[in-house]
């Protein structure tokens, strides 16, 4: 097909304004070796987006003896993690060119801890996660636990055994993001909601849509590119809180051409292929409209994480079922991609703490959850086994009105709940609104906590801010 110009306002391409940061120059063809021949019993070498299927292949023939696994991104190796002596199950193993390793916790004790640790330990501001590298579950506690409720999460830890899970302070505070990737705009509750897209999407009925975050779904039904324009999508489907955050949002023109891409800043484009299931030890990139293009690893899946409520004094809540990673992001990053140098869909950005200096924890949506329970597919639905969630956004408040931002990380209880996402206030200081920004390269704001901070390098162009760049193939 040629390429064509795609209007903005008619694209609502995933991924808005951008900084070229030095995770772009990791964006190169090849970068990943290939799957290398070898004898049985030497282990090969993978490119990362092989491992999930493989994994899945052996945990199959494995049965109860599986006990996870991850890649081992420096030998490029994949890594299975079995409990028990089985002579063939060890076969099986290095057969596939994995590397067995043996480990004392099953898959079952693993998940038993969690159910504990939910059962138990449901404090706002904590969260766990399943780590296979370490064959334990990692709890982390942000800063807002201390006195009791500290007290609660460390001797449920303690009470699950020794080697069975880990408890460390994060810093900051667990929160969805506002904002980020291409804008989108909704008014409710008196006033202006912020969020973003991730990757577009075909619904089932053969219409094209984008996923976003599901704390934007029960926010608002109505959703425009620009902040005082007409609504060009309404929300189909919205999960939030419970078992993930997301939403498929309907684009109202049916002849809406929604490419599967992400713009990755300093002109280049990484085509989405596929939608893959995230592996620890696995390389990522994530985009943000406030940070720009970050790389990190994968570290925890089926993670849980109890955002403090902002809609019931005291509440809190959950959401299961999201990959943990050490990708840095920043107010305003919500809701933006993850994804694989090779163009796989991994995820859509839930919320975290920490930030672009200082590192922190970040969480993000399983995009295959996504297209599974939405019943979407990625781009124009070309691609087999479902694609990528034309996922984003978080809330944050419309750029000069977002002290009132509604629906922020965690803070829907239902539908439209309209409580502002924590320390944001002052959300939308943003020096550029989506449409006049020159690839995002200066944003001073877009959260209260945030507002002074640029991003990195402060550069101008290539953003996806008027659509010039952006085309389809």
């Amino acid at each position: 097909m040629s390429h064509k110009r795609i209007p903005k306002r008619k694209a609502a391409i995933a991924v808005g304004s951008v900084a070229a940061l030095g995770a772009a120059a990791l964006l190169l063809p090849n970068a990943n070796a290939s799957q290398t021949g070898s004898s049985d019993a030497t282990p090969k070498t993978f490119k990362a987006n092989d491992v999930s299927g493989l994994a899945s292949q052996i945990a199959a023939q494995l049965g109860d003896a599986f006990a996870g696994s991850y890649y081992n991104a420096d030998k490029q190796q994949i890594v299975v993690n079995v409990v028990g002596n089985d002579s063939n199950v060890i076969d099986t193993i290095r057969k596939a060119g994995a590397i067995p390793n043996k480990v004392q916790n099953s898959t079952a004790a693993l998940q038993a801890a969690a159910r504990t640790l939910k059962a138990q330990a449901t404090v706002p501001g904590t969260a766990w996660s399943v780590d296979p590298k370490t064959n334990k579950i990692q709890v982390s506690a942000d800063s807002s636990v201390t006195g009791a409720k500290w007290d609660k999460v460390e001797s449920t830890v303690k009470s699950l055994g020794s080697g069975m899970a880990t408890l460390k302070k994060s810093g900051g505070s667990f929160k969805t993001l506002v904002s980020g990737g291409d804008a989108i705009f909704a008014q409710a509750n008196g006033g202006g909601v912020r969020c973003s897209l991730g990757f577009n999407v075909t619904a089932s009925d053969g219409t094209p849509a984008f996923l976003t975050a599901g704390h934007c779904g029960v926010a608002a039904k109505q959703w425009s590119d620009s902040q005082n324009g007409q609504p060009i999508a309404t929300v189909d489907q919205a999960t939030f809180p419970g078992n993930g955050d997301f939403s498929l949002v309907k684009y109202n023109d049916p002849k809406t051409q929604a490419p599967s891409e992400v713009n990755a800043g300093n002109g280049q484009t990484v085509q989405i292929n596929q939608a893959a299931d995230a592996v620890v030890g696995q390389q990522v990139f994530r985009m943000g409209s406030t940070t720009g293009l970050h790389d990190g690893t994968v570290t925890g899946l089926d993670a849980t994480v109890n955002f403090q409520s902002e809609t019931v004094p005291g509440g809190v809540d959950t959401v299961t079922g999201l990959i943990q990673t050490n990708v840095c992001a920043e107010a305003g990053d919500s809701g933006g991609s993850l994804f694989t140098q090779d163009g796989s869909a991994v995820g859509l950005t839930s919320g975290g703490s920490g930030d672009c200096t200082a590192g922190g924890e970040t969480f993000f949506q399983p995009v295959t959850a996504a297209l599974k329970a939405t019943g979407a597919t990625l781009g124009a639905g070309g691609a087999v086994g479902g694609g990528g969630a034309a996922g984003a956004g978080d809330q944050s408040a419309s750029p000069g009105d977002q002290s009132t931002a509604s629906a922020g990380a965690g803070d829907q209880s239902g539908a439209g709940a309209g409580a502002g996402t924590g320390d944001q206030s002052g959300a939308g200081q943003a020096s550029a609104s989506p449409g006049d920004q020159s690839g995002a390269g200066r944003q001073t704001g877009g959260a209260a906590d945030q507002s002074g901070s640029e991003q990195p390098g402060q550069v101008q162009g290539n953003g996806a801010a008027d659509g010039s760049s952006l085309t389809s193939h």
